[in-house]
This record gives C-alpha cells, sequence and structure tokens, in this order.
C-alpha cells in the first residue's frame, strides 16, 4: 500500500509551503483545498520537479460531509495516509454581536469539526500499522481570548487542547501529534479575515509562511507537541501565564484593533 500526505488547505500559504517541502523530502501528496484550479497548478508544478504522485481532492472543509467524502475517496484508491496535515482554517474578524452567524459556522466547521473528524477518520489505519504523523496547525491565539476575533481565537484554543490531549493519549503507538501554533504570517488569511489594517499587522514584522512551514515539518519530524514558532512568539505566550486574564484580554483587544475604523 502506498504511503501519502494528505494536506488540507494547501492551495496557498502555511499549507503549499508544506506541501513543497513535502515533496521535496520525495513524500507523495494527497491535496485538499476549494479551488481545484490552484491545486491542479501546483501538482503539475511538484509532479514535474519532485517526480512524485499528487493526488488531488478539491473539497470545501465547510461542508459537514467533505471530510467523510475525502476519506471515502482515499479509501477506494487504497492509499495508506502516514502523515496528516490539518491546516485548512480561516478567522473572521469583527465583534461577536456584529458578524455573520453562517461565517462563524462554516469557522467552527473547518476550524474544529473537520479537523476532529478528518483525525478520527484517519488515524486507526495508522494506530494498526503503529507508524504515522499528524500536524495540527492552531496559532499563537490559542494562548488567549481574543476579541474582534472571538471566535477563531477560541476555535485554536480548541485545536491546541485537543492536540496536546491526543498526543500524550498516543504514547507507544508509534503515531505521533504536533501542533503548530504560528504568530502573524504573511498569507492570504489576513486578507479574507480583514486583518490588513489591524494594528498588530503594523507593529509585528509577520514572518513568512516558508518560515512557519519549515519550523512546522522540523517539529513533526522531530516530535515536538506544541510548537511556537519564534523566539518572539514563545516569549510571548510563555508571560502571558504571568499577567492577570483581564489584562491580556485588554491587550489582545489593543493589537486587534483596525487602525482605520473605531468599534
Amino acid at each position: 500500500m502506498k504511503k501519502f500526505t494528505l494536506i488540507t488547505g494547501a492551495s496557498f500559504g502555511i499549507g503549499l509551503e508544506l506541501a513543497k517541502i513535502f515533496a521535496s523530502k520525495k513524500n507523495n501528496l494527497i491535496l485538499t483545498a476549494r479551488s481545484k484550479d490552484n491545486l491542479e497548478v501546483i501538482a503539475k508544478e511538484l509532479k514535474e520537479k519532485y517526480n512524485i504522485e499528487v493526488e488531488l481532492i478539491p473539497k470545501d472543509l465547510a461542508s459537514p460531509t467533505a471530510p467523510t467524502e475525502i476519506y471515502e475517496e482515499i479509501k477506494r484508491k487504497n492509499i495508506f495516509v502516514d502523515v496528516l496535515i490539518n491546516n485548512a482554517g480561516f478567522g473572521l474578524y469583527g465583534e461577536f454581536k456584529s458578524n455573520e452567524l453562517q461565517k462563524e459556522l462554516d469557522m467552527i466547521q473547518v476550524n474544529i469539526t473537520s479537523l476532529t473528524v478528518l483525525t478520527k477518520l484517519f488515524l486507526p489505519k495508522m494506530i494498526e500499522n503503529k507508524s504515522g504523523k499528524i500536524l495540527n496547525v492552531a496559532s499563537v491565539a490559542a494562548f488567549q481570548p481574543g476579541p474582534l476575533m472571538a471566535i477563531y481565537y477560541a476555535t485554536k484554543a480548541y485545536v491546541l487542547s485537543f492536540s496536546e490531549a491526543i498526543a500524550n493519549e498516543l504514547n507507544n503507538t508509534g503515531v505521533t501529534v504536533s501542533c503548530l501554533c504560528p504568530g502573524p504570517t504573511i498569507t492570504e488569511f489576513q486578507n479574507r479575515a480583514k486583518l490588513d489594517a489591524a494594528r498588530l499587522f503594523k507593529i509585528v514584522k509577520p514572518m513568512t509562511a516558508k518560515d512557519v512551514a519549515e519550523i512546522g515539518y522540523d517539529g513533526l519530524m522531530s516530535g515536538v507537541v506544541t510548537n511556537v514558532t519564534g523566539f518572539r512568539n514563545s516569549f510571548a505566550t510563555f508571560s502571558i501565564r504571568f499577567f492577570p486574564r483581564k489584562l491580556v484580554t485588554k491587550v489582545v483587544r489593543l493589537m486587534q484593533e483596525n487602525t482605520k475604523k473605531s468599534f
């Protein structure tokens, strides 16, 4: 049975850079994202450059049926997913009382539910084979509440807690779990979340998606469970535990505020 690495949200940003890294290590890939056209361009480039197999499964993980459809399609092809990368996710900027409910529910579906279902579906075979790696992409947002992005921060807190818990449960099974927690990163994420004018992106220099992906890959391969990118982000996530939650929340609000708009 051929081994493949499955990457969700593979059409841009961290997911795309992870696909390039795994391809360069001669890993066969299964790429999924909403845009079939983008995936086809990426697949052609990676196959030609690295002489690997690349399977495409265009799906929108905001659909509740998408994770099962992805799993069933892979199962029909008799492929073993020995590396699962739950990278797909998106954010939404604005006050909870004003944001559109359906967009928030879609965010929960993508960031939490689909990630959980995919892990649930692919994990048993990994355990059976005593071999497998799971990389869940969270964020430094996981470590504190996030006014003006309340649900996004909460979803990432779930991803971190879930990843750390199952990493412990899977000790001595041959399967490892790593949770990547990047800070501000140059991707299309901030455009989609309408974060471009947030004070955070004006004050803090974002990392490149390539650098974040390399840290994520190295952490996954070396068994790091909670992998915060960069010294600045590591220091921030460590130091906030010494301050009152109310103060931390106020500071996050200040950093999140749109410099072109007042709430």
